[in-house]
This record gives structure tokens, sequence and C-alpha cells, in this order.
């Protein structure tokens, strides 16, 4: 899933690391192999 605006919080499903969206590149946001979750 692309990132789309700041702000957004993506999650691991595997290893649990959080992230918070600062700056809107395109790019769609990977850990551990797999593409990261929006949390809503």
């Amino acid at each position: 899933m692309a990132v789309m605006e700041e702000g957004e919080k993506y999650r691991c499903n595997i290893c649990g690391n959080e992230v918070t969206v600062t700056k809107v590149g395109g790019g769609a946001l990977v850990c551990c192999g797999e593409d990261m979750e929006l949390i809503e």
C-alpha cells in the first residue's frame, strides 16, 4: 500500500515495528520483507 498522507501510522505484522509518516514520498513501506499495514 502506498503512503498517501502525513500522519498515517503503519505497523509490521511480523515484528511489531510502528512508523508514523512525516513526509510523503509515494512509495510503500516494507518491513521484514512484507508491506506494512496501515493502522486506522
